[in-house]
């Protein structure tokens, strides 16, 4: 029995379930970016995590543990937040690619002052940033990545069942190791703008030197501007490409803290 009991009998039973299926799953829609975005309203987050535990009560045979506010159980609720919270950490180090990119060529650009409210995090970052970010939001909805990986939260059930939730140490390097993929990928994004920016430094810095009565931040910083918008323009391309397999490739990091 539970510690609270209301007298409602297998309705309340059922009920408790349910709201211990909500931990893992409400967990991860916290830590992930796109659900756990300050902007997204807590009952809206309720309500979609509710929706998704009703799914998985009625399809697995996942069991509560019998008292809820026990150790014991409070421990298995624990684990359940543990599981989920590292099912949306993956997507959180894949969405701060871009902004990472955003750094790297604002600062070239001149444009770091240039700052917006992050939807994700709440905090401040670059307004190109917040480009970077919308283009990797379209492209992972547009893949059905949100649909990928709230199976892949349903399929945690069968690795992780409720008191096993303990994932390892291999599987946190896992869950770290895919940072690596987050820089690189970063780099990937910024590399054909700063060449660009670094081209233009140059010739601004040999005419500088060849013309010294030219005002160097007159002339270097509306050239950088420009030159990072052609630089952008040019490299679209490069950014749905690199997006497309950070998409991937996050899903896949997803897929393998679940392998056994």
């Amino acid at each position: 029995m539970l510690q609270l009991d209301f007298g409602f009998g297998p309705l309340e039973a059922e009920f408790w379930r349910l709201v211990f299926v909500m931990t893992r799953v409400g967990a991860a829609m916290v830590a992930a970016p796109l659900f756990g975005m300050a902007g997204v309203p807590a009952q809206a987050r309720v309500m979609a995590a509710g929706a998704v535990a009703v799914l998985i009560c009625a399809w697995s045979p996942v069991t509560g543990p019998a008292n809820l506010l026990s150790v014991a159980g409070l421990v298995s609720v624990a684990g359940e937040v543990l599981v989920g919270v590292s099912l949306g950490f993956v997507l959180q180090f894949a969405f701060a690619a871009p902004i990472i990119a955003a750094e790297m060529i604002g600062g070239a650009m001149g444009m770091s002052v240039a700052t917006a409210v992050d939807p994700n995090s709440g905090s401040q970052s670059p307004a190109l940033g917040q480009y970077f970010t919308v283009v990797v939001t379209l492209i992972f909805l547009a893949l059905g990545g949100h649909l990928q990986w709230i199976a892949l939260v349903i399929d945690s059930y069968r690795v992780f069942p409720p008191g096993e939730t303990w994932l390892g140490q291999e599987r946190f390097a896992e869950i770290a190791g895919f940072a690596g993929t987050m820089f690189v990928t970063a780099v990937a994004i910024a590399l054909p703008v700063s060449l660009v920016l670094l081209v233009v430094q140059v010739v601004t810095g040999v005419l500088s030197r060849s013309a010294p009565a030219l005002n160097l931040f007159s002339l270097g910083l509306p050239a950088g501007v420009l030159a990072g918008i052609a630089g952008l323009l040019v490299a679209a391309p490069v950014l749905t490409d690199q997006a497309t397999l950070l998409t991937a490739d996050a899903l896949a990091a997803v897929a393998k803290v679940l392998e056994r």
